[in-house]
């Protein structure tokens, strides 16, 4: 029998403690597009990689931007 390799996962890293963010601006589109998918629905932490705190800061913001219509609720 053939030895299976065995996959190294790298943990993915929080972009905004990197940037040492403390506050996520609900007006800042462009950086809330990039954690939207394209149905509108918000990407999981353990897919965008981003910490508890960051992850609850980031959907209170895009469903603050998606009450003041600056982002479509869904593209749908």
């Amino acid at each position: 029998m053939e030895k299976r390799e065995k996959r190294v996962f790298r943990k993915k890293v929080c972009k905004f403690c990197i940037e040492k963010v403390k506050a996520i601006d609900y007006k800042d589109t462009g950086r809330l597009f990039k954690f939207i998918t394209e149905r509108g629905k918000i990407v999981p932490s353990r897919i965008s990689g981003n910490c508890a705190r960051h992850q609850r800061l980031l959907a209170r913001a895009i469903k603050r931007a998606r009450l003041a219509a600056f982002i479509s609720v869904s593209s749908v």
